[in-house]
């Protein structure tokens, strides 16, 4: 039986191919797409994701906006990374969707409410929406089979010298999810900087010929020249949020351990830092599957195999 999933995202370029991943595996059933505010405004993210399932065929799944601000905090957005429109150069189809009337936290509470089976709960956007679920909704908690994050990381980060960019726009929520008690796994950027597409490996992806892969490769044009420039010096496009899809598909290709991690509210200069607790000195009980380790070629090989499933006939039919 495939594994139900909700997809809770801020697309975001790597929002995007973690989405081309997750809609065509067989693997996964997505009930739901929910957006956060993060790489783009509010607005955006949610004319982002409906545009993203209509390009991929997948008008089928409902889609709700979340908050539009974190709880706590003013809105940062990440436009220097991920464009004016938050898709880099890359046009999507006008969406041929329209949102749901009620909200990111109804329709996650009622699919959770309804479901045969827990639900797994796909983090790739700041925490503010899944926060609020477990603040209103308590009781569903038992409901959530697990939630797999990106965000933070062992060590360092890219919002700040040690802030990782999800969790630093809400820390707040961040942190309230983290000491919930629902099972967690964390793909941060200590695993998340290791699944890098190299440049000739996006030209494999454009070489696969249908549109969803060609938009893919479109989104590394626009996003390879900022990792291969930057200080950090990668040798090639890190794919964060994807990391959450490939780990429920091919969770062999990941290391990981437990660990407890917090995140820090109040630091003058480590406001959104993750905290782990790696060598386990505070004495707290392990919270969250850390992921550590990332085997790239077999990610690679994961990533291509998703793509080559979008076949499309001239009549638009799947």
């Amino acid at each position: 039986m495939p594994r139900p999933i909700i997809i809770d995202c801020d697309p975001g370029l790597d929002d995007a191919i973690a989405l081309a991943m997750a809609l065509r595996a067989p693997q996964l059933d997505v009930k739901a797409i929910t957006t956060s505010a993060g790489n783009q405004t509010p607005e955006k993210t949610l004319h982002n994701a409906l545009g993203l399932l209509t390009l991929m065929q997948r008008e089928d799944i409902p889609v709700a906006a979340g908050a539009a601000k974190p709880l706590l905090r003013e809105l940062v957005i990440a436009e220097h990374i991920h464009g004016s429109t938050g898709m880099g150069h890359t046009r999507l189809p006008t969406p041929d969707i329209r949102p749901a009337l009620h909200s990111a936290v109804e329709l996650i509470a009622g699919l959770l409410r309804t479901s045969p089976e827990p639900i797994t709960l796909v983090v790739t956007g700041p925490m503010t929406n899944i926060a609020l679920l477990l603040a209103q909704h308590p009781e569903l908690k038992p409901r959530i089979e697990r939630i797999v994050f990106m965000g933070g990381a062992l060590h360092g980060g890219n919002a700040t010298p040690v802030a990782e960019f999800n969790i630093y726009v809400d820390p707040e929520a961040a942190e309230m999810v983290l000491q919930s008690g629902v099972p967690l796994t964390m793909a941060g950027l200590n695993v998340t900087h290791q699944a890098f597409v190299l440049p000739q490996e996006a030209e494999r992806i454009r070489a696969i010929a249908n549109p969803v892969a060609q938009a893919v490769a479109e989104m590394l044009d626009f996003y390879l020249p900022m990792y291969l420039n930057h200080p950090r010096g990668l040798p090639g496009a890190a794919m964060h949020d994807p990391c959450t899809i490939a780990w429920l598909l091919a969770p062999h290709l990941f290391d990981s351990r437990e660990r407890w991690v917090g995140v820090e509210t109040k630091g003058e200069y480590t406001l959104g830092q993750t905290v782990v607790d790696d060598l386990q000195q505070s004495g707290n009980a392990p919270n969250v599957q850390v992921l550590t380790d990332i085997d790239r070629d077999g990610f690679i090989a994961l990533l291509l195999d998703c793509l080559t499933r979008y076949s499309f006939h001239q009549n638009g039919e799947k």
